[in-house]
């Protein structure tokens, strides 16, 4: 599997939104290994680095390199 990508994700500030994010990446990194943690804001996943960036994006989120 390829490496694990962490993004921070500030404006990630309840349980919907930790499931928002989660989802986004399940659909666009299927089997992909994947880590959401609210209280540090870190998005954690395996996979393509573009593609889950994407993906937050597009669930309406800002992901930072952490």
């Amino acid at each position: 599997m390829s490496d694990k990508t962490t993004f921070t994700v500030n404006d990630m500030t309840c349980g919907h939104c930790v499931g928002t994010v989660r989802k986004a990446l399940e659909e666009a990194l299927p089997g992909a290994e994947i880590s959401v943690d609210l209280a540090s804001h870190k998005v954690s996943f395996t996979g393509d680095r573009s593609v889950g960036e994407e993906a937050i994006k597009e669930a309406g989120y800002t992901p930072e390199a952490a």
